[in-house]
């Protein structure tokens, strides 16, 4: 199948042997002759996405316009601390990743490992020990009974946060199944049912809210 130009192209992950000139250049021309829309970022920092605006605004460029960072309950910094004058600033939009945190928050994970799930697979201790902090499952357990309450599963509720932060443009989903992502759909309808009192409530079980800039 091959497509004519991209939407969106991603620089994923800065490449700190390459002059940050050289890459908004780089992007810059791909826009002009046609074969992307726009560009964006992946894992990159608040000061190097800042430091692309410069240099575009610099030579008269097209700087990135989306950053593609990890955001979930339990994973927050990125998002709501380090970007949070960038929304201001240069627009920034965010394309998320991992709103579930690797399964951890659809609570499969509170009572051990069930064969045939992700963190289940041999050699993935790593990815273990990051996910399956103590204080992060404890965070789940108490989610997975709120969620309960209002109606709704825990990967919903998860997801249903993740929209509604103003400063997040695209949730991106993993389903090992179809009925998984049908599943996930539902997001949308919980999200209008995350009023602000719903919100607070959340808000005193995560208890990791981030620190604002200080500046």
């Amino acid at each position: 199948f091959q497509l004519d130009y991209l939407d969106l192209y991603f620089c994923h992950r800065p490449d700190k042997q390459t002059p940050i000139e050289e890459t908004v250049w780089t992007m810059h021309n791909l826009i002009q002759q046609g074969k992307i829309l726009y560009w964006g970022t992946s894992e990159w920092s608040a000061q190097e996405i800042m430091e692309a605006h410069m240099v575009a605004q610099r030579y008269s460029l097209i700087g990135p316009t989306m950053e593609q960072p990890q955001y979930n309950m339990l994973e927050r910094n990125k998002v709501e601390g380090e970007f949070a004058q960038l929304y201001k600033t240069v627009g920034l939009g965010t394309t998320i990743w991992s709103p579930l945190a690797s399964g951890v928050l659809t609570g499969k994970y509170n009572d051990g490992f069930p064969q045939g799930t992700r963190l289940g697979i041999e050699g993935l201790d790593w990815l273990r020990d990051n996910a399956l902090v103590e204080a992060n499952l404890k965070r789940v357990k108490e989610l997975t009974k709120f969620a309960f309450d209002l109606g709704m599963t825990m990967p919903i509720l998860a997801l249903a946060w993740c929209l509604k932060n103003e400063n997040v443009s695209t949730v991106i989903l993993g389903a090992s199944k179809a009925s998984q992502l049908q599943e996930n759909f539902k997001a949308f309808e919980g999200r209008d049912r995350l009023t602000p009192q719903v919100m607070e409530q959340i808000e005193q079980i995560l208890k990791n809210k981030p620190a604002p800039p200080p500046f």
